[in-house]
């Protein structure tokens, strides 16, 4: 593992002063060690600039105002959520025959064979959490995807490193191959064309629906009744003879 030596000072601004810290262009950190008191401390934004931009895992070598001199890896760092700049940092004391764990970044080297077949690289994990001692902490974990073809991934339990205990969950997938997603549209419905010719209208007829077994009347058979006309006489009747009028008196 590659070494970044850091200059840094010893602040005696806590809590509140370390604003000040900020205000004057450094950034406030605490170094930290099993057995030890934790230091507070200021690096300036250059300093830790090859600890923070990195894609690997670095030993530091601080070096404090003080003359002391520790060995130390970058635990954690906290940024601005507004200009991205980092805010405080956090340093973790190694010993030599301690064993510590430590989050390594995974890197991913060629071009899969799914994904020259139409499939998607997903690359899960970037970190994995390890245990070792300090000498044996990699810098990265380097993974060969190149075989890799459709469907298929690479899990935890298919890493091994020399002298390095992998922490995460062994079936966890860390990079994978998956097919591409496939959208159905559904086809529009087709317009139904008639082809037979409209019916007319049915007309409704006005009055008293026959009833049934009735017959209906031809058109022009029967004519409606004027008013005052003498109703028709049946078959077979005669009509009754008018009263002779009565013989007048001389």
């Amino acid at each position: 593992m590659s070494e970044v030596v850091l200059q840094a000072e010893v602040r005696s601004e806590i809590g509140k002063g370390a604003k000040r810290v900020r205000f004057s262009g450094k950034v406030p950190g605490v170094y930290y060690s099993h057995g030890e008191k934790p230091i507070n401390i200021s690096a300036t934004p250059l300093g830790l600039k090859p600890l923070i931009y990195t894609s690997d895992t670095h030993l530091v070598n601080l070096k404090l105002d003080n003359g002391e001199l520790k060995t130390c890896i970058l635990r954690d760092v906290q940024f601005d959520p507004i200009t991205d700049r980092p805010v405080h940092f956090d340093l973790q004391g190694i010993k030599e025959n301690e064993e510590l764990t430590v989050q390594v970044p995974v890197i991913i080297k060629g071009s899969p064979k799914g994904v020259k077949d139409g499939g998607t690289l997903q690359h899960v994990i970037h970190r994995l959490k390890v245990t070792c001692l300090p000498k044996y902490i990699p810098e990265h974990v380097e993974l060969d995807v190149t075989e890799l073809g459709m469907n298929h991934s690479i899990h935890v339990r298919d890493i091994k490193i020399a002298n390095v205990h992998i922490v995460d969950n062994e079936a966890s997938t860390v990079v994978a191959v998956v097919p591409p997603t496939i959208v159905k549209e559904e086809a529009p419905a087709e317009v139904a064309v008639a082809t037979a010719t409209p019916a007319e209208p049915e007309v409704i007829a006005k009055g008293k629906k026959p009833t049934e077994g009735e017959e209906a009347a031809k058109p022009g058979a029967a004519a409606a009744a004027k008013p005052g006309a003498a109703a028709p006489a049946k078959a077979g009747v005669a009509a009754p003879a008018k009263p002779a009028a009565a013989p007048t008196k001389k």
